[in-house]
């Protein structure tokens, strides 16, 4: 009885040993849920009923939940093709494909080129142009608009694809992170609480458990109850954030993230930015043109005893990093490298957790710039990478 399933959690890595599966049997033989409970038995029940006796810790109950799932559900219920299939799915299919080698064949224009040559567009074009390789338009594999290909390019309007333009010419809005969202797992916060230093700044008071003991015994049995401030994590964090672009991508995975930090840290300070880090940063990403907040102040504000965090996925046009004018969407007077320098400078304990999957960090150009600008100290997002961070940030 349920036989495969122990044997597909040990196959996801789970250590669970014969005991703990004799004594699920043995619960399920009590009546604890199934037939014999008083109560009607649902899937969930026993989810929950396994979960408690089979997983010992915390950290595995999101492989736990994948096997379950894996198990009971089968991958094949994981898609529901009753749907429609959204209009914009086949909008994308109708987009101009191009080869590996006709790819390959485009020329990528040089920064200094590239500007040139979109002014001289901007005053010489007339008209809206579709599929053509020198004017400004949609579909083609000019560098100048969108819905097309083109190694490096300026993005007009439209949506992103390629993630090759250096510049995007558009109106775009951004979500704040939901710091609210309900984890499915507490795995985050368990990593995240390897960075604590615990001090007694409260004046909440709590029960001294040890003194109370001490002081009845001192005091020929009769109680003395003793109370001492409630203890709190004293590690003070600053999380700079990555929104919008390719980070749309790992909107789900940074929200979890983000939970856990407010919840797991009293003191937090954090701030987005997009891409790289240039002049200012702000608070709340519908206004952040209106109420941008100049990362001088940021620099200035903080003591060196915070733990800059930074959180993105680093891809971006190496222009981007390196060039004066290389954000995407203002002419920065400062290179976004100048700005990182500052910011290690000035908070020497300092991470960047990167959601983008590990293996893909060595065909991005701007990872390996970044990483060497933090100093090596890049983690992926996930629990031995969090760990790490934490690890790295205690010292």
């Amino acid at each position: 009885m349920l036989i495969d399933f122990f044997y597909t959690l040990r196959a996801c890595k789970l250590p669970v040993s014969v005991k703990e599966y004799l004594a699920l049997l043995e619960a399920l033989d009590k009546g604890v849920i199934g037939p014999k409970a008083p109560e009607a038995t649902s899937m969930e029940d026993f989810y929950h009923l396994s979960r408690t006796i089979l997983v010992k810790d915390e950290k595995h109950y999101d492989r736990f939940d994948r096997a379950f799932s894996a198990y009971f559900k089968g991958v094949a219920l994981l898609a529901d093709y009753s749907k429609e299939i959204p209009e914009d799915w086949l909008k994308q299919l109708l987009e101009k494909e191009l080869t590996p080698e006709q790819k390959a064949a485009l020329e990528a224009m040089d920064w200094d080129a590239l500007m040139e040559t979109f002014r001289k567009r901007l005053q010489e074009q007339q008209e809206r142009h579709e599929g053509g390789s020198k004017w400004i338009g949609t579909g083609g594999t000019s560098p100048f608009g969108h819905g097309g290909y083109n190694p490096r390019g300026i993005r007009i309007g439209g949506r992103g694809g390629n993630k090759s333009a250096v510049k995007v010419w558009d109106a775009r809005l951004y979500r704040d992170y939901d710091d609210t969202q309900e984890l499915g797992t507490r795995a985050i916060k368990v990593a995240l609480r390897r960075l604590r230093k615990f001090a007694r700044t409260s004046s909440e008071l709590e029960l001294d458990l040890e003194g109370t003991i001490q002081s009845t015994a001192a005091n020929a049995g009769y109680l003395d109850i003793k109370m001492v401030p409630e203890r709190h994590n004293s590690v003070k964090v600053l999380l700079l954030m990555d929104v919008g672009g390719t980070m749309d991508e790992h909107i789900q995975r940074v929200e979890e993230l983000f939970s856990a930090v407010k919840s797991e840290f009293k003191h937090l300070e954090f701030y987005y930015f997009h891409n790289c880090v240039y002049d200012f940063v702000w608070k709340n990403n519908r206004r952040r043109f209106a109420e941008k907040i100049d990362t001088w102040d940021v620099i200035r504000k903080y003591n060196r005893d915070y733990k800059l965090i930074f959180v993105g996925d680093a891809t971006m046009s190496p222009y981007e990093i390196l060039q004066p004018g290389g954000s995407v969407e203002y002419n920065n007077a400062e290179a976004g490298a100048e700005w990182l320098q500052r910011l290690t400078h000035a908070f020497p304990h300092h991470a960047w957790i990167n959601p983008e999957p590990q293996g893909a960090w060595g065909y991005r150009q701007s990872i390996a710039l970044i990483q060497q600008m933090v100093g090596g100290r890049m983690f992926p997002l996930t629990l031995q990478g969090l760990e790490q961070t934490m690890r790295l940030l205690s010292k």
